[in-house]
């Protein structure tokens, strides 16, 4: 799960041990949390896009951590004492990277609820299963999901950059830089997990760098509980097949579309909150 020099030295113990409890204040609170979001892992149905959802819900309660941490004194004092060190440019680097790969979800969050809606919509004037219409929306989703794989493999590549070891550094420094780098960890992945679950993506069809990702969703060849996996299937169905499952493909997009409205609302109060805390940290730095 974490794959580079600073989270492999620094945090190679944090998931199974958590970090020292002592080195502050605030780590066994979030510890705590941290647990929590790992806590389902083995579940059958934490890749379902609903499980998902409430996973980036309860990361709310970890990046309250955060903010906690960043409006400490002891915290600004470090900063400011370490201000052109190359850990703090990868903090400031590590919260830009959160902000465009919590933004490209939203991208595809909203593309994903328009397409719901549009095929919602053209399943209800539908009179009998002779057109061709529904095959627009097929190829609509094997689209989405190449740029999916795109935007999952630029995650990755950003999540293998190369990380500054800062292991001379006092332990309360090191039990900071540790929190906003697992932090970054988790919500990279939660957002990974997200993209996989909207692509309907399964175990047989992994992309590159999928054993990061993988021990969240503990993904296997029995998985059904990708939704859009078994929505993709209903509609190819029925455009291949001529079945009679528009009422099947209906009520489960519009289940779809109460999820979505959820994973919209979370992703929008998970990218202000992205924002807000990479300006707290550029504001410390020009104190």
């Amino acid at each position: 799960m974490i794959s580079t020099p600073l989270r492999s030295k620094i945090l190679s113990h944090t998931r199974s041990s958590s970090l020292p409890s002592r080195s502050h204040p605030l780590i066994p609170q979030f510890n705590e949390h941290l647990q929590r979001l790992n806590s389902n892992n083995n579940n059958s149905t934490s890749s379902s896009l609903s499980s998902i959802t409430k996973k980036l819900q309860n990361l709310e309660n970890l990046h309250n951590c955060i903010d906690d941490l960043l409006l400490l004194p002891h915290t600004h004092q470090v900063f400011a004492r370490e201000c052109h060190e190359k850990w703090v440019e990868e903090i400031l680097d590590g919260y830009l990277g959160l902000v465009d790969a919590c933004a490209t979800a939203k991208d595809f969050i909203v593309h994903t609820k328009e397409y719901v809606l549009n095929l919602l919509s053209v399943l209800r004037r539908r009179r009998d299963n002779s057109d061709d219409h529904l095959s627009v929306f097929v190829s609509s989703r094997k689209m989405t999901k190449k740029m999916i794989q795109k935007s999952l493999r630029n995650i990755s590549s950003f999540k293998n950059k190369p990380c500054i070891v800062a292991l001379d550094k006092d332990q309360e420094t090191i039990a900071i830089i540790s929190m906003l780098k697992e932090a970054e960890s988790i919500t990279l992945e939660l957002i990974e997990a997200l993209l996989l679950s909207i692509a309907g993506i399964k175990g047989h069809s992994r992309p590159r760098g999928w054993a990061l990702v993988s021990r969240l969703l503990k993904i296997n060849s029995k998985d059904t509980t990708l939704e859009f996996a078994e929505l993709d299937a209903t509609l190819c169905k029925i455009v291949s097949f001529r079945t009679s499952k528009c009422d099947i493909l209906q009520n489960q997009l519009r289940d779809m579309d109460e999820i979505i409205r959820v994973v919209e609302e979370t992703l929008e109060c998970l990218f202000k909150r992205l924002i807000k805390s990479r300006v707290s940290l550029l504001n410390m730095l020009s104190q």
